[in-house]
């Protein structure tokens, strides 16, 4: 039998100190210092708090302005990406523009404008769309609605 399997290191073991124990407890003053706020049972100051000095909090800079909670996303595709996405004749709505990959969220409104050139006869239906996206496809010989 191998000995060198039966080895253990030794480790040091040094007591955890006792704060708050008295002068006599493991060296003077127990790790707290001789005098002062934080040597005192419940002493010490609030987090943040940096000695009288400007805190980091107050030194940050602050947001200004307003934040609307009544806006309105509106998701934007253009004529370039309709004309790539579908076929002659095909009806576009939000689902199918869901399904194509073209919007995000189906419950947002979606605009359509009037980036690129149309060649297909696209009909689209429910959907906020440009003057120039409209003048467009009505070009191509699509509807709007």
């Amino acid at each position: 039998m191998n000995l060198l399997s039966k080895l253990a290191p030794k480790i040091a073991k040094k007591a955890k100190m006792r704060k708050g124990q008295g002068n006599g407890t493991k060296g003077t003053f127990a790790g707290r210092g001789k005098n002062g706020q934080n040597c005192r049972a419940g002493g010490g100051v609030r987090p943040g708090f940096e000695g009288g000095q400007s805190g980091l909090l107050m030194r940050m800079p602050k947001l200004r302005g307003f934040t609307n909670p009544n806006r309105v996303e509106t998701q934007i595709v253009n004529l370039e990406k309709l004309e790539m996405a579908f076929a002659d004749g095909a009806k576009i709505n939000v689902l199918t523009l869901s399904d194509a990959g073209l919007i995000n969220k189906n419950n947002a409104k979606v605009k359509i404008l009037g980036e690129g050139e149309v060649t297909k006869k696209l009909n689209i239906e429910g959907l906020l769309i440009s003057a120039t996206a409209k003048a467009a496809i009505e070009k191509a010989g699509g509807t709007v609605k």
